[in-house]
């Protein structure tokens, strides 16, 4: 095996090739081996968790249609297929925020009421940081917020350089300015509310 050969690079491109040839067995297993980051990266942008599990599901049946596609194959044999699933999830949890976004102001929200019982203020007021730092995230560029919520979950530098298309080098620096970003958006969010 050449050196800086990953073996789980390796073993996703082989099963992705099984795959295309039709191999439901490979498919589950990709499944499996990343479903728990792509959900954990989705339910962290997405805030809930019947939403990031459609999601999740909509990103594999992205995977199994592309697999079929000998350009797809091509083009993830150099790369790697979890940092194409991350930046998929991340796509696909943008356009879901965009669509809940559009229903909110075509619908009337109702608030509940805090008077209701002895814990519900402070409920609401979890709620509403929720949301502030959900508003605040989908008013970062993408990749900060990829950055962010990635580390957030524990990938690691490589992995993450990997997912954004940058050097392993410069992850550090890039997620220190997120941060920056994060907290000053942040502020706005909460501030106007």
């Amino acid at each position: 095996m050449a050196k800086g050969t990953d073996v789980t690079s390796l073993t996703d491109n082989l099963l992705l090739e099984q795959i295309g040839q039709g191999d439901v067995a490979s498919f589950e297993a990709l499944f499996h081996q990343h479903y728990d980051r792509v959900y954990g990266l989705l339910f962290r942008l997405l805030g809930n968790r019947d939403e990031a599990e459609d999601v999740t599901q909509e990103v594999f049946l992205k995977l199994h249609d592309h697999a079929f596609s000998h350009r797809f194959l091509q083009r993830n044999r150099e790369h790697n297929l979890g940092a194409w699933l991350y930046r998929t999830a991340t796509n696909m949890g943008y356009n879901a925020i965009r669509g809940r976004q559009r229903r909110w102001q075509r619908n009337t929200l109702l608030v509940p009421d805090p008077q209701g019982s002895p814990g519900a203020e402070t409920e609401v007021e979890q709620k509403e940081r929720e949301t502030a730092v959900r508003q605040t995230l989908a008013k970062l560029p993408e990749r900060d917020t990829q950055l962010l919520l990635m580390r957030q979950m524990g990938f690691s530098y490589a992995e993450c350089a990997e997912t954004v298309g940058v050097a392993p080098g410069s992850v550090g620096t890039l997620l220190a300015r997120a941060a920056a970003a994060f907290k000053q958006a942040y502020e706005e969010v909460d501030g106007n509310r």
